[in-house]
This record gives C-alpha cells, structure tokens and sequence, in this order.
C-alpha cells in the first residue's frame, strides 16, 4: 500500500458513490428500464409480447459476453471496461431513442445492456483498490444496489414524460456518460486489500467449487425475468390501478432495491448461500402474489416491493459467495456468477414469453415462481461447503 488508509478511506468513499451512480445508470435506467417502457414502446412500434421476450433474452445473451470480457479485463483494465460500457449503454439508448421500427429498437435494446455487463466486474475491482479491506463487502454490496436508485430514477422519468419515452433514453444516455467519466476520474490504481484486487491465475478447482451458486443463479435469473421483462405489463394488462399506478409500482420496485443499502452491512454479515437463501424465498414470495391476481394496487406495490429487495440483495450475495470461495478473484468470480444470473434471465425472458402468449400472464408468472423456488432449494446444498460457513 502507497498512501495512508485516511487517504483511502475519503476516495473510497468517492469511489462507493460514484459507483453506485454508474451501477444506477446501467442497470437501473438502461438495462432494466425495458420493462417499464415497454408498454408505450410496444403501441408505437407494433412489438408483440413474443417479440419483446425475444429482445430481452437477446439483451442478456449480450450482457453475458460483456460480463465474459469483464471476466478477463476487470484486474488489468478496469477503466477502459467504464468507458466501453458507457460507450456501449449510450450508443444502444440513443439508438433506441431513433428508433423508427421493431427491428431497430430491438437491436439498439441488445447493445445498450452489453454496458451493464461491463461494468459490475469492472467496478469490484475498482471498489476493491479503493477501499479499505474492512469494509469492502458491505462497500461492493452498496455499489450493486445501485440498481435500486436507478430503478426509482426510471420511474420518476417515466411519470414525468410518458409517453414521451423517446427523450427519457437520451436523457438517461447523457447522466450515463456523465457518471462514467466521474467514475474513471475518482479511481487511483492503489492496491488496498487482499480481496479482489490483484490476481493473475485462478486455482485449480476454482469453476466446480462455484458450481452450486451457478446453478441457484441460472434458476433465479430465469424466474426473476418475469418482472423485469413483463411486471408492467401485466399489471397493465389485468388493469390493476390506472397508468400512472403501473409506474408508481415501478418505482415501488425501486425503492425496494434501493434498501438494500440501508441492509447492507447485516445481510453482508449472513453466510452468502444463506443470504442467497432469505433472498430468493422473499422474491418467490413476491411473484406468488402476482400471479395469485393482486385486486389492489397496495398489494401489487407492495409485492414489487419485496421483489425489488429480494433480487438486489440475492445479487449482492452472489459477490460475498464468490468471494468467500476464492477471495482474490472476486471480479473474475462476479463476472462469472452474473453471466450465469443473466443467462438464465435470457432463457427465462425467451420461454416465458411464449407462455405469455400462449397461456397468459398468470401461468407465466407460477412458472417464474417455481423457478425462484428451485433457486433456494438449490442453495441448501451449499451446507456441506465449510468454505461458505454453512455448516
């Protein structure tokens, strides 16, 4: 270490906040934002249920080569991976701002997520060398739940100027630019910690001892597609409350990411499959209530909600459990784990909506609910791993 933990500590500070702006940007306004637009975009530009499955599951099929190249990039470059990912997300949500048809839209959606896959592996390292290595997880948990911010900043635009969802995404594309440049500005390559910051080979063994939390990912990332492609939609659809509630419930879904960071240090404080475990169940919990058919909007609030904390505290763990595992490839092991979250939701974003179309929202949300299901179940498993003190 080159400089005083004093030092540190106040860009460490910078660095957690900054970061949780850009997460904010990419995942909460460009990423997931799809699916509280996709109402208005679908009457503009004649996208069918099937067809914006199809858009969705191809966004995560590109998130999960961006994270692949965060795999690799994330400890050596973690800068040029902000600034391909602002590049990326900005190109992709001006793009869809032009938009004049389906094909278009949709091609412009797929590029626009690869931004948020570049950017989670990059900002573990970044957190991980600028912050003192007492508080690096409950910092990189704080960092992820930018999502949640972002999601009731997506909802605020969208109750400010819809349908006018044209200029929400180039507006969304200047703050993303914006934060990235503060991001790369507020970073110093000082090596901090022993937890994530500097590794050059992974153990041997290291893919099969992750292969438990890649499964409970795949199984969590095909159910929680449900919500984010068509959670509006479906309330919509089953008229629960007027327009303008249908957002609100967005960004009641915001909101319940976003306190995630109010919860960081505790859940932090749990074994990883078990906060995997509380995690998936709440969210399970969540989308049972939504396909049981919520007649007041309360309910449906409050179910997105649970989803909200539920999914952003299960993504949180996913760092804390690859770190525990092999504490210095925590950015390889992240980038991992989120490929296989995401490449779960692109399975799940591609059948569910054919069974959306083909049976209904209702049937579409009791299968996403099985799969969260799957997920817990899947973790208890983890018991037997003394790596994971879940003995």
């Amino acid at each position: 270490m080159k400089r005083s933990f004093s030092f540190v500590d106040t860009r460490g500070t910078a660095v957690v906040a900054l970061g949780t702006c850009f997460i904010a940007a990419t995942y909460g306004l460009v990423r997931l934002a799809y699916g509280l637009f996709l109402p208005d975009i679908q009457r503009d530009l004649a996208v069918s249920a099937a067809g914006a499955g199809y858009v969705s599951a191809g966004s995560s099929l590109v998130y999960c080569l961006a994270a692949a190249s965060g795999f690799t990039f994330a400890v050596s470059a973690p800068r040029i991976l902000i600034a391909c990912a602002a590049l990326t997300a900005c190109i992709g949500v001006w793009g869809m701002a032009a938009a004049d048809n389906a094909v278009m839209f949709g091609t412009c959606a797929v590029i626009s997520s690869a931004g948020a896959g570049l950017a989670s592996p990059a900002l573990v390292s970044i957190v991980a060398r600028n912050v003192a290595p007492s508080t690096v997880d409950s910092a990189q948990s704080i960092v992820n739940a930018g999502t949640g911010p972002g999601l009731v900043a997506a909802g605020v635009l969208a109750l400010v100027l819809l349908p006018e969802w044209r200029l929400a995404w180039v507006l969304v594309g200047i703050v993303t630019a914006s934060l990235a440049v503060a991001v790369v500005t507020a970073d110093r390559p000082v090596e901090v910690t022993a937890s994530g910051g500097t590794v050059r080979e992974l153990p041997a063994g290291w893919v099969k001892r992750h292969a438990i939390c890649l499964v409970a990912a795949v199984l969590m990332g095909a159910g929680s597609s449900a919500v984010w492609t068509y959670g509006r939609s479906f309330l919509v659809e089953t008229g629960v409350g007027s327009e303008r509630d249908t957002v609100t419930a967005w960004v009641a879904l915001g909101l319940g990411a976003a306190a995630v960071i109010l919860t960081a240090r505790p859940v932090a404080a749990l074994p990883p499959a078990r906060a995997w475990m509380l995690s998936c169940a709440l969210m399970t919990c969540a989308i049972t209530i939504l396909a049981a058919g919520p007649e007041r909007v309360g309910v449906a609030l409050a179910a997105l909600l649970i989803f909200g904390w539920g999914f952003t505290a299960a993504t949180s763990s996913l760092i804390s459990w690859t770190t525990a595992i092999a504490p210095a490839n925590a950015a390889a092991g992240t980038a991992m784990l989120f490929v296989a979250l995401v490449f779960g939701q692109a399975i799940g974003a591609g059948v569910l909506g054919l069974v959306v179309t083909s049976a209904g929202f209702d049937a579409a949300l009791i299968a996403a609910a099985l799969l969260t299901a799957a997920a817990t179940a899947t973790a208890t498993l983890s018991r037997t791993q003394n790596h994971l003190g879940c003995k």
